[in-house]
């Protein structure tokens, strides 16, 4: 089974999915779109993406710099983003 979990606030729906190999957060906002993913032992540095499956724009080791990152891609303060509490201990 693969764990899901979705928030929105403020226009921004987050989607947490976890697969074999990776815990994605997905963000989307008017058609923008921006991920944090990271494997699923949570031992690794998190990637964001300009989508889920897209190529990895930068690493980072703390979650809330990948979700500075992630905001800014979407254009909105970090503190705008929902983050299912299934995502919320993401990062090292």
């Amino acid at each position: 089974m693969t764990p899901e979990a979705e928030a929105s606030a403020g226009g921004i729906t987050a989607h947490y999915t976890e697969t074999d190999g990776e815990r994605v957060l997905e963000f989307s906002r008017d058609g923008a779109t921006a991920a944090v993913a990271q494997n699923v032992d949570g031992y690794a540095m998190l990637k964001v993406r300009p989508t889920a499956d897209g190529d990895e724009l930068e690493r980072y080791y703390g979650f809330d710099m990948a979700l500075d990152h992630a905001a800014e891609l979407l254009g909105v303060s970090p503190h705008d983003l929902p983050v299912p509490e299934a995502a919320a201990d993401m990062g090292m």
